[in-house]
C-alpha cells in the first residue's frame, strides 16, 4: 500500500521555549494532518517562526511575546517550511523522504510527474525518478541507488496528492485552533497566510497542465 503525506523537518524545534512543543519524531519528520496534538502543532509553529526569522533576529524567550513571534510570519513576503512529500510503500518497507531544501511549499511539484517531467525533489538524500509508460520508479537517494524502488502507478498519483491536500486542509484548521489559544488576534490572518504560501486549498486541477 502506498502512503503519501506532507511532512515537516523538525530539527529547528530543539530547545524552543516560547510555547509547548512535542518531542521530535525519530526521523525528525512530522507528518501533517488534522490529528496532531496541540504540542505537535506547537512544534510546527516553532519550526516555522525560527526558519523564517531574519539572520540577526535573536530567538524570543519571553512567553508574553508569542503573538509578536507569530506576527512576524505575517510580514514575510513568503513563508517557507523545511520538508516536503514523504511516500512509503508498506508492503516493502521502502520510504522516500523529502530531500533537503525541497520545501513544503513546493509539494505540488509532484504533479509534474504526470507530464513525464522529473521535478527536483531536494538533496541529501536526493530522490531519483525513472519513468516507464504507466509507472514512476522512485529511489530514496540517487547517490545510493541500491535496493528496491517504490513503484508508483501514474494513475494513482492524483489520488495520492489529493489525500495529501485533504490532510493539509484538516491540519490548517487545527493551526487556526492553536492560534486562537496562543496568538488570538492573529488566528484568521495566520490561516490565510499559510493557506496562500503553502498552496493548501487551491484545487489541484488548477495547477495541472
Amino acid at each position: 500500500m502506498l502512503i503519501m503525506e506532507a511532512a515537516l523537518e523538525t530539527y529547528d524545534a530543539t530547545d524552543f521555549a516560547l510555547w509547548p512543543v512535542a518531542d521530535s519524531p525519530p526521523d525528525h519528520l512530522l507528518a501533517l494532518s488534522g490529528r496532531l496534538s496541540v504540542r505537535e502543532i506547537g512544534t510546527f509553529m516553532a519550526v516555522l517562526t525560527i526558519y523564517n526569522k531574519s539572520d540577526d533576529e535573536a530567538p524570543a524567550r519571553d512567553p508574553e511575546t508569542s503573538t509578536r513571534q507569530v506576527s512576524q510570519l505575517l510580514t514575510m513576503d513568503r513563508v517557507i517550511a523545511p520538508g516536503g512529500i514523504r511516500i512509503r510503500e508498506t508492503s516493502t518497507g521502502v520510504t522516500v523522504p523529502p530531500g533537503c531544501c525541497f520545501g513544503l511549499e513546493n509539494w505540488r511539484d509532484w504533479l509534474e510527474l504526470m507530464n513525464g517531467e522529473e521535478p527536483w525533489l531536494g538533496h541529501d538524500p536526493a530522490p531519483r525518478t525513472e519513468h516507464t509508460k504507466t509507472t514512476i520508479r522512485l529511489w530514496p537517494d540517487a547517490e545510493h541507488p541500491d535496493g528496491l524502488p517504490i513503484e508508483l502507478p501514474l494513475a494513482q498519483l492524483p489520488h495520492l496528492l489529493n489525500s495529501v491536500q485533504l490532510q493539509l486542509v484538516a491540519f490548517l484548521a487545527s493551526v487556526g485552533e492553536w492560534a486562537t489559544r496562543y496568538a488570538p488576534p492573529l488566528a484568521d490572518a495566520l490561516v490565510t497566510k499559510l493557506d496562500e504560501n503553502l498552496a493548501i486549498t487551491t484545487p489541484l486541477r488548477d495547477t495541472q497542465s
